[in-house]
């Protein structure tokens, strides 16, 4: 989603309205509504006081990772992240995102694509690519597919460069305007590889395959770690974490082919 000028000075300096509180996420997540003068505009606050302490990341350092998500991939200009900011809120300091206004929101009768799902058997639908097989709750066999769609094709090469260790299919979101996009992110941007994802379907791929135009995009960005964009970093990661991302975009254009899943819990659980 593409903020107005209103939205985002709403986002930075209006009053934020606690909704209500999102049950589904595993740090305290809460949809808002900003308000400034009589301008209105939903999102998610995540305070870094609500954040559970993982022991593989920080304490009070995923609100960060989320910004530098956003920042990262407004740098390459893709707009795969919803338009995100660190301010204070009613629960003290935290991420503040644009709400993805989907389909169902609006109208209840309009398709909600799936981008990510669950199909019986071995039985994969027309434009779907296979992960992993599995079994339901109930024993019967089940296969994981995504789409084979250029928007999520981006989000897929956005996670490896960000190092994200927590891509379920909830986490992809379709919005109204036609635009496919990647939330929670605050388990990213690690020194070691910690790549998590349901998108496994184009491992081992040529990454222009994907996207004709990313390794372009990904030499901007690397120029731009060379530069501004390192320094606009720094509050939010250690330099170890900036010179592994670097380290990562990188290698990305020395060996642009999309990697191959570890054995070692390639896809986050719950996947969805």
């Amino acid at each position: 989603m593409s903020p107005t000028s209103d939205d985002r000075e709403a986002l930075h300096s209006g009053e934020l309205e606690i909704l209500g509180r999102i049950r589904s996420a595993s740090n305290a997540t809460y949809l808002c509504e900003a308000t400034l003068g009589q301008h209105r505009v939903h999102c998610v606050y995540k305070p870094v006081s609500g954040e559970q302490p993982l022991w593989d990341f920080p304490d009070g350092t995923l609100a960060g990772r989320e910004l530098s998500a956003h920042l990262i991939s407004a740098e390459l200009g893709w707009n795969v992240v919803p338009y995100t900011i660190v301010r204070d809120g009613p629960a003290g300091p935290g991420m503040v995102q644009l709400w993805v206004r989907q389909p169902d929101d609006d109208d209840a009768a309009t398709p909600v694509p799936e981008m990510v799902d669950l199909v019986p058997g071995d039985h994969v639908p027309a434009g779907y690519l296979p992960v992993l097989q599995a079994y339901d709750h109930t024993g019967e066999p089940v296969t994981l597919v995504h789409a084979d769609d250029a928007r999520l094709r981006r989000i897929a090469v956005f996670d490896v460069v960000i190092n994200n260790a927590d891509r379920k299919g909830g986490h992809i979101l379709c919005g109204v305007d036609g635009g496919v996009y990647g939330v929670d992110h605050g388990v990213s941007l690690h020194t070691e590889d910690k790549l998590r994802t349901v998108l496994w379907g184009w491992a081992g791929r040529p990454v222009a395959d994907l996207d004709e135009q990313a390794p372009a995009a990904l030499a901007r960005l690397l120029e731009a770690l060379d530069g501004s964009l390192a320094a606009t970093l720094e509050p939010h990661l250690t330099s170890a974490e900036i010179v592994a991302l670097r380290r990562r975009v990188a290698g990305l254009l020395e060996h642009p082919v999309m990697p191959m899943p570890n054995r070692h819990r390639p896809i986050p659980w719950p996947a969805f």
